[in-house]
């Protein structure tokens, strides 16, 4: 059976998984072995090559949900990240990066990249004209993000990447808010796509993972330096992320029917001045979103007015935990000035919309009702 021709939950459930032949488990066996045999097989395996028996299964199955050809796992969002940047990157390039994105993404640009010669620009907005006059002659990579965080706006892929081929640049996204549930940027013409599988793809907020999907010649270029910088992941981590992504589907599907619902009903409350989240039709990037989105994920920002004050807010919370990480089957708000945008400058946050009041909540799987009640008693707690 070809796995075009599968459903999503089917590719969750069953690509990518190792055949227990000894025993015949339902479920993939664990691979824990840091030595295997060099002589007469196949496929010399080592932990650091990114090819054990665990870390080749689960690649297949993210590649699959990605629509590419193949893929890798990493030990972190940041390793991936920070690979795929290092392998197409050297002295004397440029990378145009949008200007809305992940804090830690920002902080490695900035910090690491003069060290190695290599040149950025962060466009001034979003916008396709804005990636285009940041192009310059030496340009290699465009990266994007969307929809980003914190601010949720919306990037158009397809334009992005259109810009890129006509003047042969390589792109990458990141796509964790989105997930491939939601979103499938290979299909709209991204090269490689980048995931924090910490998040969405693990889901359980016990898993640190990060994943690449993309072509076999480029897998090839980023495996090149994977295999020195040593980013690999342990195989049961690897095997507790083939489990998660078992029930990707069904967790995020929940997950988009319930931030919808609370995006609308903190953009009503009284209590609430603006609410970012892409599947609201006051949101900029609403039609867009609709058109290159399947879902419009589970991720939102909000600001309180200016006299509920943001920490007290949170730390009123009885139910929703005010909590690092995101996209866990359970709900959670943090401040993204103390938190994913910390390395930042007061200066960089300020120019990026990034205020000390706003709120990211990621929304689980709870009961819709139990999380309205949950805010509501943490705003009356504050008078």
């Amino acid at each position: 059976m070809s796995k075009k021709h599968l459903g999503v939950n089917t590719i969750c459930a069953h690509i990518g998984e190792i055949k227990d032949e000894q025993f015949k488990g339902a479920v993939s066996p664990i691979y824990m072995s840091t030595s295997y045999a060099f002589e007469d097989v196949a496929v010399k395996r080592y932990p650091r090559y990114f090819n054990t028996p665990n870390q080749e299964f689960v690649s297949k199955k993210i590649a699959a949900l990605e629509h590419a050809e193949t893929g890798m796992i990493f030990g972190s969002g940041m390793a991936a990240i920070s690979t795929v940047f290092l392998a197409f990157l050297k002295a004397g390039d440029h990378i145009v990066v949008q200007n809305t994105l992940y804090g830690g993404t920002s902080n490695f640009i900035r910090e690491e990249f003069p060290k190695y010669g290599i040149e950025f620009t962060f466009t001034k907005g979003y916008a396709v004209s804005d990636f285009e006059a940041a192009i310059q002659s030496n340009t290699k990579l465009i990266h994007i993000e969307t929809p980003s965080n914190p601010l949720m706006t919306v990037t158009d892929i397809k334009a992005v990447a259109q810009l890129a081929q006509s003047k042969s640049i390589k792109t990458t996204i990141d796509n964790t808010f989105a997930s491939p549930i939601n979103q499938i940027p290979i299909d709209l013409g991204i090269d490689i796509v980048i995931h924090s599988a910490t998040k969405y793809l693990g889901g359980h907020s016990d898993i640190l993972a990060g994943a690449v999907a993309c072509t076999e010649k480029d897998r090839e270029t980023i495996w090149n330096v994977a295999k020195n910088l040593g980013g690999s992941l342990s195989d049961f981590m690897v095997w507790m992320l083939e489990r998660s992504l078992k029930t990707l589907k069904l967790r995020v599907k929940k997950q988009n029917k319930n931030a919808l619902k609370m995006a609308r009903f903190l953009s009503a409350h009284n209590a609430v001045k603006k609410v970012y989240y892409p599947g609201l039709r006051t949101h900029p990037q609403y039609d867009l979103a609709k058109a290159q989105m399947k879902g419009f994920g589970g991720m939102l920002s909000f600001e309180l007015h200016d006299n509920y004050d943001a920490s007290k807010f949170q730390k009123a919370l009885q139910l929703i935990k005010p909590s690092m990480s995101l996209a866990g089957v359970e709900s959670t708000m943090l401040s993204p000035y103390l938190t994913s945008h910390a390395l930042l400058t007061q200066e960089q946050r300020d120019a990026l919309g990034i205020s000390n009041g706003l709120i990211r909540f990621s929304v689980g799987i709870e009961s819709v009702k139990d999380l309205k009640a949950d805010i509501e008693q943490a705003l009356s707690a504050l008078h």
